[in-house]
């Protein structure tokens, strides 16, 4: 590679979500993933992430959504993450990524899906929160980032995303940093539709993987949900959740495994940071 062709990456999208990913590489400034996930304008993606081999059958992530911002964990980069490092090494039957909210064991399903196992959430706390002059009654959860999950009792296709979704993604009630915000029509038991506003993205995004856990874990709380369940998510691919072996510390983990591609490689230009 010479210095004229850019900086080498892949295109990778997980359910929708799609991620500038770099392979052995440390991840730009701030500025710079700003610049490459502006879309029409350069590469454009919802995030990027670094992939860096610490060793055999072992990778940090590191990840940041399309404002700069790092964030501790997505579950729908992890997957992504996962199938470039299975394609770094094609015999392993598992793989662990490290994460800023801890490490995640990673495993093949089939060409185009990926497994990670994740620590089962903590139950979160009903809240309710005043936006655009009503009460919006929600759960305020943790699944290694903050979320909103409001149940949406219409059509969800008609769930005004858009509109409501920034307003209580930066709710003060949710903490300086705010919170992802997820729109869900419950059909228990097996399965629910999920809408998402991503913090950081600052706009609805096709799939979000963290917030189908969080989603996940309300519904169970209330019990309207079970494992196993899927989500389909607003790009109509299905993430789908069940129990897994507890972890090495004896805590309870889940597994969400779904479509998780490469969908191109190349090298991103000079022009794209301008």
């Amino acid at each position: 590679m010479t210095a004229t062709r850019g900086t080498p990456f892949f295109l990778v999208s997980g359910a929708g979500n799609d991620f500038i990913a770099l392979l052995d590489r440390e991840a730009p400034p701030d500025e710079t993933v700003r610049a490459w996930c502006r879309r029409g304008v350069s590469v454009g993606a919802d995030g990027l992430f670094s992939l860096r081999r610490e060793a055999d059958r072992r990778y940090l992530l590191d990840y940041a959504n399309a404002d700069g911002a790092r964030a501790a964990l997505c579950l729908n980069a992890a997957r992504c993450a996962a199938r470039l490092a299975f394609e770094q090494e094609p015999d392993a039957g598992s793989l662990t990524i490290e994460t800023g909210a801890g490490d995640l064991i990673a495993e093949p399903v089939d060409d185009t899906r990926t497994a990670v196992l994740v620590p089962a959430p903590a139950t979160g706390r009903r809240m309710t929160l005043r936006a655009n002059g009503r009460d919006v009654p929600g759960w305020r959860i943790d699944a290694g980032v903050p979320h909103f999950v409001l149940w949406w009792p219409g059509d969800l296709d008609e769930a005004p995303v858009a509109s409501l979704g920034p307003v209580l993604r930066a709710h003060p009630d949710l903490g300086r940093e705010g919170a992802n915000v997820h729109f869900v029509d419950l059909d228990p038991p097996e399965r629910f539709r999920i809408r998402s506003f991503e913090r950081g993205v600052e706009a609805e995004t096709l799939a979000c993987g963290t917030g189908v856990v969080a989603a996940a874990a309300c519904g169970i709380a209330e019990g309207r949900l079970s494992l196993p369940t899927a989500a389909v998510t607003r790009s109509g691919f299905e993430l789908h959740l069940e129990a897994a072996p507890d972890g090495p510390d004896g805590l309870g983990r889940w597994r969400l495994s779904g479509d998780a591609r490469i969908v191109a490689r190349g090298h991103i230009a000079a022009a794209a940071r301008a």
